[in-house]
């Protein structure tokens, strides 16, 4: 069956050279492929699934397209949307069948997967003791587990790198809040805070209403911190842009082989037009991110610290089929306003553009700017100070900042491998809510005195019990990061994720550029950007 499925597609493929010829070819193509299926059906030894055939061969032929082409079968659509529309009921993760195994790629924030300590890279075995590793389980299949009503328990077991037994999480199924907004806190007097985790239908409403909260509580300059979000709806990409360009500016334009050029320009207003601006970014900020990126560098509006962005600058348009599936298909590319195309190459095929990111770590270009190599070819102008902006695979920021090896050692990656901390946060938590809500009746409270050393002592106890050994040498080198890590994740467990972050951040060499950056006005002018704040 597998040498079946395998002539078939490369029959599809082969095929799909003559779809952009004259309508006879294309009919030729599509009948040669339909007496194929009639013929396998007909004859093949054992009996054959003709719709699975069908979707094998239109996600290899989408593949051979470029890596954002995708075929959504009719049973995933709901899944696959649902974080980008609103709110859905399950155990809140996000997963990928990889090799025949279920592999947790999110458990999504503020869910009930991602409260009792599931993590990313866990592997699902068994969903309430019935095994789904190994059987062939599709994307359907696993929704049909997992999703369910409000206060209804699933058990998952999972697998866990560098656990040898495996572990239950018993999960209370709840609605999972989809919100664009992780975070909004003031950093200092005058200094704004906004997450944004992703560009989904309701992120400019949202962010708005972060700003009125902000400026509110006196903010005059603002950090946007768009690290790891890796896109969503182009249209709220142009809106949040819009929010800090004056009017009549482009923030973006697209165009494709049927598609004419169209141009996005901002309104008459936006709620953060004049305030200092510095957006952070990493190699895991990509697509709808990178247009915001891309039109604030542009007209020199923010600055934007950290490192160069995934480079993803192609538009795709779904497409329904007759069976209820849905296609993605690339029609156009989109352009920064200085006309950059920051899409970076696929030719080596679609896993070698997905590892291009975790490469950057190989050739250096994590740790140092100079090891990003850019043709004159690619070297653009921006449009009011004329400083020099480069294309070709992704946004290089203003201000370059490295990964920070320091502070860390195995002790603290075995922590943060197997979950110690994520699961021990919690259990501390559950067993001490009543105490602790007495002891830090607010989060400023718990901020400013909240008792580690206990809970650090009570943590590496925890540890040991999952037969991680302490180490104190190890420790005294991580202690900065374990301790803070711990507090943020404590903080979490007790109000939410801004919280999170902002005990969380001070780990974060990117955020406390920023905020240097902005603290300095004489650096940010450096840079050829607006050095006051009026109304």
């Amino acid at each position: 069956m597998n040498k079946l499925i395998t002539t078939l597609l490369l029959v599809i493929i082969v095929s799909t050279s003559g779809f952009s010829q004259v309508e006879e070819d294309k009919n030729k193509t599509i009948y040669k492929v339909a007496k194929l299926i009639d013929i396998i059906e007909q004859l093949y030894v054992d009996s054959v699934n003709s719709p699975e055939l069908v979707d094998a061969a239109i996600r290899v032929m989408l593949e051979k397209l470029d890596p954002h082409s995708a075929y959504i079968p009719a049973a995933s659509v709901a899944a696959v949307e649902a974080p980008l529309q609103g709110n859905f009921e399950g155990v809140g993760v996000r997963f990928q069948i990889l090799n025949d195994t279920l592999l947790v790629v999110q458990a999504i924030p503020g869910g009930p997967s991602a409260k009792v300590g599931v993590s990313a890279g866990d592997q699902v075995i068994k969903i309430d003791k019935e095994v789904v590793a190994g059987v062939n389980l599709q994307n359907s299949g696993v929704r049909k587990r997992l999703l369910g009503k409000k206060g209804t328990k699933v058990t998952m077991t999972i697998k866990r790198a560098g656990e040898d037994e495996l572990i239950d999480f018993e999960i209370t199924r709840d609605k999972i809040p989809i919100h664009s907004v992780d975070a909004v806190y003031m950093i200092d007097e005058k200094i704004g805070y906004v997450k944004l985790n992703a560009f989904s239908r309701t992120t400019q409403a949202e962010f708005k209403k972060a700003l009125e909260k902000l400026e509110y509580l006196g903010m005059e300059s603002l950090i946007l911190d768009l690290q790891d979000n890796g896109g969503g709806y182009l249209d709220q990409a142009f809106k949040l842009a819009d929010e800090f360009l004056d009017k009549k500016k482009m923030i973006v334009y697209t165009k494709g082989r049927s598609y004419p050029k169209k141009e996005y320009t901002s309104t008459f207003r936006g709620d953060f037009e004049k305030g200092k601006l510095v957006i952070l970014v990493n190699e895991s900020t990509a697509s709808a991110s990178e247009i915001v990126s891309g039109a604030v560098q542009d007209w020199d509006r923010g600055a934007i610290v950290g490192r160069r962005t995934f480079g993803k600058g192609l538009v795709q348009r779904p497409i329904p089929l007759t069976d209820g599936s849905k296609v993605r298909i690339t029609t156009q590319r989109y352009y920064t306003p200085s006309g950059r195309c920051i899409q970076k190459s696929y030719e080596g095929g679609t896993k070698a553009y997905r590892k291009e990111k975790y490469e950057r770590y190989l050739n250096g270009e994590a740790y140092s700017k100079d090891s990003i190599k850019i043709p004159d070819s690619l070297v653009f102008k921006t449009l009011v100070k004329g400083r020099e902006v480069y294309a070709g695979g992704g946004i290089i920021p203003d201000i370059f900042v490295p990964v920070d090896t320091t502070g860390t050692s195995p002790y603290f990656w075995t922590l943060v491998r197997k979950g110690i901390m994520n699961r021990f946060a919690l259990e501390y938590v559950n067993s001490n809510r009543e105490s602790l809500a007495k002891q830090y009746p607010d989060f400023e409270t718990f901020k400013k005195s909240f008792d580690l050393e206990s809970a650090i002592k009570a943590m590496n106890d925890y540890a040991e019990t999952k037969k991680v050994e302490f180490n104190q040498a190890q420790f005294d080198k991580a202690e900065e990061a374990i301790t803070v890590r711990l507090k943020a994740l404590i903080a979490q467990n007790i109000w939410g994720f801004s919280e999170f972050y902002e005990i969380f951040n001070q780990l974060n060499p990117i955020y406390k550029e920023g905020i240097s950056l902005l603290q300095d006005n004489n650096a940010y002018k450096d840079l050829g950007l607006p050095r006051k704040y009026s109304k």
